[in-house]
C-alpha cells in the first residue's frame, strides 16, 4: 500500500466523504491499492473497470460521440468517466483513468500516453465544480510501469483536490501530523 493511499483514505475519513473508481487501463489496481489500506471501507464505495469502449458509455455514461470522433483515450472521456463513477456509485469523489499501456497504440495515442481525473464536490454555494480536474501524462516504461505510474499519478490528482477542498481546521490537523508547524 501507498503513503498516497493511505492519505486518501485518512483525509476522507477525517472529512466524512467517499470515493468511486473508474478504470480502463490500470484493471483494477487503483481500487487494488485503495482498499490494500485497512479502514478503507469507510470512504471506498467501488470501481468500475471498464475496459470495453462501450462500457464507458453504457456503464459510466461517457457520451457516445464523444467515444466515437476521439476514441476511449481522451482528457474528456476521463473526466466523463470520473463524473460516471461519482453519480453511478454515490460519491462524493470519483476518480478515473484511460490510455494505452501498450504493447500497441490505441485510437491513434502512442503508448504512455495516459489521462486521469478526478470530479469531487460542487461547491453548494457558487455551484462550482471544486473537484474536476484532468491531467495528460506521457509516461516511459513497461507496460507494467506506466500502469503503476497511473496509479500514483491519479491518487496523486485526488490528494490535490481534496488540499483545495480542505478548511483551514483540516489543514492544520495535516501539518501537525506531517510534523510541519
Amino acid at each position: 500500500m501507498s503513503s498516497m493511499a493511505v492519505d486518501v483514505v485518512r483525509l476522507l475519513t477525517v472529512r466524512g466523504e467517499t470515493l468511486a473508481v473508474a478504470e480502463s487501463l490500470t484493471g483494477g489496481l487503483v481500487a487494488a491499492e485503495i482498499t490494500s489500506v485497512p479502514g478503507a471501507s469507510k470512504v471506498f464505495r467501488g470501481a468500475v473497470t471498464a475496459y470495453a469502449t462501450e462500457l464507458k458509455q453504457q456503464v459510466l455514461g461517457v457520451d457516445a460521440a464523444l467515444l466515437g470522433a476521439r476514441g476511449a483515450v481522451d482528457p474528456q472521456v476521463a473526466a466523463q468517466m470520473a463524473s460516471g463513477a461519482r453519480r453511478v456509485l454515490g460519491a462524493d469523489w470519483g476518480i478515473a483513468t484511460t490510455g494505452v499501456a501498450g504493447p500497441e497504440p490505441q485510437d491513434g495515442r502512442p503508448v504512455g500516453t495516459v489521462f486521469v481525473a478526478v470530479d469531487g464536490p460542487r461547491a453548494a454555494e457558487s455551484g462550482s465544480e471544486c473537484g474536476g480536474k484532468v491531467a495528460s501524462l506521457r509516461l516511459n516504461g513497461s507496460r507494467a510501469e506506466i500502469r503503476m505510474e497511473s496509479v500514483r499519478s491519479v491518487l496523486a490528482l485526488l490528494l490535490e483536490g481534496i488540499a483545495g477542498e480542505q478548511t483551514g481546521n483540516e489543514r492544520a490537523q495535516n501539518t501537525e501530523q506531517n510534523g510541519g508547524t
